[in-house]
């Protein structure tokens, strides 16, 4: 806990004085070298009240007054300092007394008139060297006042910075009358400056996702940032001529709570900024992952069974970042309504006894109104939804929800009017997710459910959860709604179909918002969570039957893509199993959307086409295998002989021998035929039968229509088996840039290999149709294979920025699958350039088979599941060599990449 300021700025010693000034420039003969040891000497001291944690905003006030003492003592040395006709000014940052370790110093050398500085021309360009001379990071101009409102004119920017300025030296009447001529009754004028300055927060904003919550948060420039509130002050000077911002209290612009979130927010940015500038020696703004536990650490937070202190710190950020937003929002608003709008007719269209819309949008028609009636805070957002020609609300309405939002309590909770207005609300045919999102903004979803108050600003610290979990929650449920739509169809084929035919749509909602509600808690957040959200359906009268189906969905709300990513959904067995979980079709259609608004709203970039070709093949058996009855599971021997036989129609339309395939489909084995589709089984002996160098590896890249990769290349090797082949093609794949998505493996009797692999470029994005690129990849990979035992080295390249920021021990897990007679090795660890290539040298040292790999990178974590078998094809029984395999890749992927 910071001390708190509880007095104005005075001298301090300790940080300046002026005779041990005079003093040290004596004993180092230099002014320059006096500032910057005496610089050094503030700054450690300020930088050990910081660590100590004392009041920030006396830390960087002292910090500008220090820098105040020592600028006059070296400006002071040149005649100029004695002009009537020049000053010296602090602007910007440095002119609000604001100095953090390394922000910029910008000052401003101010002339009565345009040639008031010639006579001072050596003067001036010595002091500005000897600054450059000390090290300071120095913003400098040098104008007259007429200068000063030209270029302010012109430059909404230079107006701004003019504003904020003060005398550091000279005569206080030459910034006076600067601040006059940029003043708001000769340029800029409220209106004109209020609309730039709104125009420029937009493009910001944009910059930044316009959200307050990206991973490595721009502290000064993203939404609910230090420039928000800074905004926030420049109009208001503009308009108030408020010199500090407990002026708009006076004014009736801001209340007392609303100030005290501002301020409180505002000194907890500084704090991080102030961090951010000591670990990383420069003005850094960006809270990247690599500094954000060390921020943690500094400003005192600390590890939780349930929670790490980057987490705790990074949900206090968050948390801030969006009261300030909201703030910003809501009061830029208001002066949008007092200054462009003031002098505009009002047009007023009454909608009950309780609102009206005022110039397109909705308000309050009294004060009293959510005291007197607390359901209209519920009430007005299903207007919303219902009314799509309304724009927003008022300002003052915003407002008064806020300051009312305590009034969400249990016994509001309670109320059937409120109940009914809120599933009335996830009903409505429009708008639902804009409703959910302002009403989370204003305070009223987080109150009204209470679990979700709970995780606002509550992230995860790893690159695969990109969003916090209420964000991420409110993304399911956009993503839910956005499958209803005829132009996502093409994309979301599946759930697009799921969703138009799902009887009451509001259940999926209501599992969308709940999936991710119990994070932070400790505990399975899916076993907790669907608790929480069968209580909510029977509050809200929901049945039990529909109840139980939520709580089933938020349980299993991880089943369909773990089962997707992890296991063979080729294999009757695991389509049986996982047909199983979900018993009828009703739960499998809510599951699908379910599952793919998640998927999409975790990671925009974990959807790919292998991703959607994995889940549809799941939901296209799974679906089959329900209409079939699950007293009568899929049979291995049926799968394959309708394989086979539909195969087979297409060779024979192709003129292909009957007996000449046959005999080809003896050497390859029943698991072959179980793993690829007919049409691949077709398109592959196709390529082996009319291959014209025998004795040369076959390799091609297609795509294949029966599974629509969409992007996703499959790529087919068949090839002269040896121990090294694996190794040698990921090597391969590595040196090309390629990540590998899946992998099946299968050695024919003849002792040839059949090796299909899954691939998409490094960067998740697909191969496409660049015909070059599928040549060179071929041509690389049939070089590469022609004498595996000679495979290229594994390419050593540098480890990604952002997975620096991670440790994540290699967990390796050996067991035997009784059922298929292999050996089954889980990897999980610290995703790096290489990894799979490394894994198959190691595999290689130990004489280990690969038959199959299903990679997952999940952010910085992979999570990859091998079946694998000794140098014989059978399941490792040898414990030792389990152990030393184990022992091998621990060692490896525990190294540190560089």
């Amino acid at each position: 806990m910071r001390t708190p300021l509880v007095t104005e700025l005075k001298h301090d010693s300790e940080l300046f004085d002026a005779e041990r000034f005079d003093a040290l420039a004596q004993t180092e003969g230099s002014l320059t070298m006096a500032f910057k040891r005496t610089m050094e000497q503030a700054d450690a001291l300020l930088n050990e009240r910081f660590l100590r944690m004392e009041n920030i905003k006396l830390i960087i006030r002292r910090r500008a007054w220090v820098m105040d003492k020592l600028l006059q003592k070296l400006w002071q040395q040149f005649d100029c300092s004695r002009s009537p006709d020049i000053a010296l000014l602090a602007v910007g940052g440095y002119g609000r007394a604001e100095l953090h370790p390394h922000s910029d110093i910008d000052l401003m050398i101010l002339l009565r008139q345009d040639d008031s500085g010639a006579s001072y021309k050596t003067d001036l360009e010595t002091f500005l060297t000897q600054m450059w001379d000390i090290g300071l990071e120095v913003g400098h101009s040098v104008r007259s006042i007429k200068q000063s409102k030209e270029l302010a004119a012109a430059d909404i920017t230079i107006a701004t910075n003019l504003m904020e300025s003060r005398t550091i030296w000279g005569d206080p009447d030459l910034g006076r009358k600067m601040r006059e001529a940029t003043g708001p009754d000769n340029i800029w004028d409220p209106k004109a400056f209020f609309l730039a300055k709104w125009s420029e927060q937009i493009s910001r904003h944009n910059k930044f996702s316009n959200t307050e919550f990206n991973l490595e948060p721009d502290i000064k420039g993203a939404p609910g940032g230090l420039r928000d509130i800074q905004n926030i002050g420049w109009v208001a000077k503009r308009y108030f001529d408020a010199r500090r911002m407990s002026d708009l209290v006076s004014n009736g612009f801001l209340t007392n709570e609303e100030y005290d979130i501002l301020n409180s927010g505002h000194l907890f940015l500084w704090e991080v900024r102030y961090a951010l500038h000591l670990i990383t020696g420069r003005g850094e703004n960006r809270l990247l992952f690599e500094y954000q536990r060390t921020v943690a650490e500094m400003l005192g937070y600390r590890d939780s069974n349930a929670n790490l202190a980057v987490e705790k710190f990074m949900k206090r950020y968050y948390r801030v970042a969006l009261s300030i937003s909201q703030l910003n929002d809501m009061l830029l608003q208001h002066f949008d309504e007092a200054i462009v709008r003031a002098d505009e007719p009002d047009s007023i269209e009454p909608v009950n006894r309780r609102f009206q819309v005022r110039n397109g949008y909705i308000e309050a028609k009294y004060d009293k109104l959510f005291e007197h009636i607390p359901s209209a805070l519920l009430e007005v957002f299903v207007i919303l939804a219902q009314k799509e020609e309304i724009k927003g609300i008022r300002a003052s309405t915003i407002r008064l929800i806020r300051d009312n939002r305590h009034l969400v309590d249990e016994h509001f909770r309670n109320d059937i009017r409120n109940i009914s207005f809120f599933m009335e609300l996830l009903r409505s045919p429009n708008k639902i997710y804009t409703q959910l999102y302002r009403m989370k903004r204003y305070g009223i979803l987080g109150n009204y459910i209470p679990e979700f108050g709970q995780v606002i600003g509550q992230m995860q610290f790893d690159l695969f959860h990109i969003y916090t979990v209420d964000a991420h929650s409110l993304h399911v449920l956009r993503n839910l709604r956005m499958f209803r739509h005829q132009e996502v169809k093409k994309d979301f084929p599946i759930a697009h179909y799921v969703v138009s035919r799902i009887p009451k749509i509001e259940l999926l909602y209501i599992a969308g918002l709940f999936h991710d509600l119990a994070k932070g808690r400790g505990g399975d957040h899916s076993e907790l969570g669907s608790v929480d959200a069968y209580e909510f359906c029977i509050h809200h009268r929901l049945s039990k039957w529909d109840a139980n189906l939520v709580s089933w969905l938020v349980e299993n709300h991880l089943l369909m893509s773990i089962t997707s990513q992890k296991k063979d959904v080729s294999d009757p067995e695991v389509i049986h199993e996982f047909a199983s979980i979900v018993e009828d079709s009703t739960r499998l259609d809510y599951l699908h959307a379910l599952t793919v608004a998640d998927i999409c709203a975790t990671n925009p970039k974990l959807w790919n086409g292998w991703r959607s070709a994995l889940l549809r093949q799941l939901y296209s058996e799974a679906r089959r295998a329900l209409r079939r009855g699950l007293k009568r599971p899929g049979n291995r021997e049926d799968w394959i002989e309708e394989t086979k036989e539909r195969a087979l129609a297409l060779l024979s339309n192709r003129n292909f021998d009957e007996d000449t395939v046959l005999e080809l489909w003896d050497q390859l084995g029943d698991d072959y035929f179980l793993r690829e589709t007919f049409a691949d089984v077709a398109r592959h002996s196709e390529a082996i039968l009319t291959r014209k160098k025998p004795e040369e590896p076959l390799v091609f890249i297609g795509k294949s229509d029966e599974r629509n990769f969409q992007g996703a290349a499959e790529l087919f090797i068949y090839t002269k088996d040896t121990a090294n082949l694996f190794a040698a093609t990921v090597a391969a794949l590595d040196q090309l840039n390629l990540t590998i998505a899946d992998a099946k493996i299968i050695t024919s009797t003849n002792n040839f290999s059949l090796d299909t692999f899954i691939i998409l470029e490094e960067n998740g994005s697909p191969i496409g149709d660049d015909l070059a690129r599928v040549k060179q990849i071929e041509a690389k990979l049939c070089k590469a294979l022609k004498d595996p035992s000679k495979f290229p080295d594994i390419v050593q390249k540098r480890m990604p920025r952002a997975l620096k920021a991670f440790n994540i021990p290699p967990e390796v897990v050996i067991s035997n699958d009784l059922e298929h007679e292999h050996t089954v090795m889980e990897l999980v660890a610290l995703d790096r350039p290489g990894l799979l290539a490394e894994v198959g040298r190691i595999f290689l040292e130990h004489n280990v088979l690969i038959h199959s790999a299903r990679i997952a990178t999940l952010g910085e974590r992979v999570e990859d599941v091998f079946s694998i078998s000794d140098a014989d094809g059978n399941m490792i029984q040898d414990l030792d060599l389990c152990e030393r395999l184990k022992q091998s890749i621990k060692e490896k992927l525990d190294h540190p990449a560089k």
